[in-house]
């Protein structure tokens, strides 16, 4: 790579790290970035699983505060996050490479239906709950732990827009702050990149230097995206999630 090709995919990085710990969908700025420098597909995939793990750890230190109380469903979803990273990242390498490309948009946006219906379901299902004089699942239940296997398994694969996915389903099924779910949203995205770059270790190509640029600039964008996504009314942080879910499914789409 030329200095501007790596400052491209350095920049590329920060922005995606940024994105990642706020909303999610950072792939969708790193791998065309990686494309267009010259890496083949599954090397740029790779490549960008790899980078973008010190990113998603950094966004999740960022997010540390809001972390405190949850080990417990962060042990929870993070063991689901690991199975489903793995089945995912061997489905990369078993399945053709158009695979995913029929259901991704769609997955996406049934994803940013329940992220703007949330507020009004969650009452609906407390109600309900109410009604039946039932406590809601602390840590989400068998749906909630079905769902986060599927949307794992889809990070481990490709990735773009897990984040929205996760938002999704944790908004709904866990009794919590939209920014809590989000700090675990972290945790989780961390896990299924490092095990899923780990197992591409083994079984892909991948490239140094691409992997160290993107390392770089998704732990500075980690931090900085930390320090927006905070300050963000929960209003506001869906408004944000649904744009980068849009952006999302419009890229896919003319792909």
């Amino acid at each position: 790579m030329s200095i501007w090709e790596m400052a491209a995919v350095c920049v590329a990085g920060i922005w995606a790290g940024a994105i990642n710990t706020v909303v999610g969908s950072g792939t969708l700025i790193t791998f065309p970035v990686l494309l267009a420098v010259g890496l083949p597909p599954v090397t740029a995939n790779v490549s960008n699983a790899l980078g973008l793990v010190p990113g998603s750890v950094s966004g999740a230190i960022g997010y540390r505060r809001e972390l405190k109380g949850q080990r417990a469903r962060i042990l929870r979803l993070g063991a689901v996050a690991l199975v489903g990273s793995l089945a995912g990242a061997a489905l990369l390498i078993v399945l053709p490479p158009d695979a995913f490309e029929l259901i991704v948009p769609a997955l996406i946006a049934v994803a940013l239906v329940l992220v703007v219906l949330q507020p009004r379901l969650s009452r609906a299902m407390q109600r309900r709950r109410e009604q039946k004089d039932r406590r809601p699942p602390v840590h989400g239940g068998p749906t909630l732990l079905g769902g986060m296997g599927v949307a794992s398994a889809y990070g481990g694969y490709f990735g773009a827009a897990q984040g929205v996915i996760y938002l999704a389903l944790m908004g709904l099924l866990l009794p919590d702050d939209l920014q809590r779910i989000n700090a675990v949203k972290n945790v989780l995205s961390a896990v299924v990149n490092g095990v899923a770059a780990v197992f591409f270790l083994f079984v892909a190509e991948f490239h140094w230097t691409a992997v160290l640029l993107i390392a770089v600039g998704s732990t500075v964008g980690g931090q900085l995206g930390a320090r927006i996504g905070r300050r963000l009314p929960p209003t506001v942080l869906r408004g944000v999630i649904v744009a980068v879910g849009l952006a999302a499914i419009i890229q896919l789409l003319l792909n």
